[in-house]
């Protein structure tokens, strides 16, 4: 008899929430005998709590936040896992009309370039009177922090003294901008495309130009869960795999914006849904732009859990000063996410998977095909500045950083 597994698990109202709705609507989960039940929540700090008191068993989560929890960082701090990355990239910077403007008299290009808009936003901050500029992020402990502030500060822009960063929930950030509480945010789909057709917005950048081929939402799993129930969260895992093929095949865009769009998912239309999905990106002034690899759910080993990924969310915690960098916490970082269960798995699939759990982020200036078979292809994933993190070295990419 085929052991049943009764798996819950929490996501917030973003696109890359799809691997998880998708297992659960097309039937993978129950392909592998679990009856998995979503719970939506509307902002971050919900998921962590519910998680913490085991109200959820794994999550759709920020890449960070398990690490800030397996930290001490949060409170309430459930100690996690991350067998499985839920995505790559995702993400944009999209600013008032106002300041787009300001900026396009500085340079700036409908382009999304990061190095050029970078350097448009620094002279109007140089050249501005009144109050600093506000921008908001979905959470201190996100992917969505951590590469604004990396942008600004490549782009000369102190993101501690020359602005204001706060934090809102994602679906909060297009109103905020059009009622000028804000000016400007960082935040997953399909909440810069609501902000540009529907609240005035305009593009800035994007996180695939920020850093390309770069983490974001991972899946979170409760440890104490994981331990107890190793079956369940590998049957999870084969699951939310099947559901990634499915959600990278061009053909599924538009039932998938379709799926999301229901009310116990996103909730929003499914035309909000699709640029991200296709790549073609509303960004202001009816100009549409395509970017390539804004979000990628299954390719360039998306779904695999890197060690340099945690490594590098750490090294930005430490850098923005959210804490002290010690040997044992590098340790806990890295040990926070967990390669060799996505290994053990997905084993029996015959998927090409990287050999190795890290690597030099930045290194791949082209798509680069690794292992023997060269089946698996990887990059390119360099940072817009021309940055590298080696992840054998993290005390002198610390220095590095504390020096600009």
């Amino acid at each position: 008899m085929t052991t049943r597994h009764a798996i819950t698990a929490g996501f917030v109202p973003l696109l890359d929430s799809a691997l998880l709705v998708v297992a659960c609507e097309m039937g993978f989960a129950e392909e592998q005998a679990i009856d998995l039940t979503l719970l939506r929540e509307r902002s971050w700090a919900s998921i962590r709590d519910r998680l913490a008191v085991r109200h959820i068993d794994v999550a759709h989560i920020l890449g960070p936040m398990p690490i800030a929890c397996n930290l001490g960082l949060n409170v309430p701090a459930p100690e996690m896992i991350v067998p499985m990355a839920l995505g790559l990239g995702g993400n944009a910077v999209t600013v008032s009309s106002a300041l787009w403007q300001a900026m396009v008299e500085s340079g700036a290009t409908a382009d999304l370039d990061a190095r050029a808009n970078g350097v448009a936003l620094r002279k109007v901050i140089e050249t501005r009177a009144g109050p600093p500029l506000r921008f908001a992020v979905v959470h201190p402990y996100s992917g969505h922090n951590y590469e604004l502030r990396y942008w600004l500060a490549a782009s000369g822009i102190d993101p501690d003294g020359h602005l204001e960063i706060v934090v809102l929930p994602p679906p909060d950030m297009g109103d905020a901008l059009a009622e000028g509480v804000i000016d400007g945010y960082c935040a997953g789909e399909p909440w810069n495309t609501f902000g540009v057709l529907r609240r005035g917005g305009h593009l800035a950048t994007v996180k695939a130009a920020i850093w390309r081929s770069s983490p974001e939402k991972v899946l979170g799993v409760n440890a104490q869960w994981g331990r107890a129930h190793p079956e369940a969260m590998a049957a999870l895992l084969v699951a939310l795999h099947q559901a990634s093929l499915w959600c990278a095949r061009p053909d599924n865009h538009e039932a998938l914006a379709a799926l999301l769009s229901k009310q116990a998912y996103v909730g929003r239309d499914a035309e909000l849904l699709l640029p991200a999905l296709a790549g073609n990106l509303p960004v202001g002034g009816g100009v549409v732009h395509a970017v390539r690899d804004f979000f990628v759910p299954n390719a360039k080993a998306a779904t695999f859990p890197w060690k340099s990924h945690a490594l590098w969310f750490y090294t930005q915690m430490v850098r923005w000063k959210q804490i002290e960098h010690t040997v044992e916490r590098q340790r806990i970082a890295a040990e926070t996410y967990r390669p060799d269960i996505y290994r053990a798995a997905l084993k029996d699939l015959g998927l090409a998977m990287p050999s190795a759990s890290a690597k030099v982020e930045g290194a791949l200036l082209t798509e680069t095909p690794v292992g023997s078979s060269g089946a698996l292809t990887l990059g390119p994933d360099g940072f817009f500045d021309g940055g590298r993190f080696d992840p054998d070295d993290v005390d002198a990419y610390i220095a590095s950083q504390s020096s600009r």
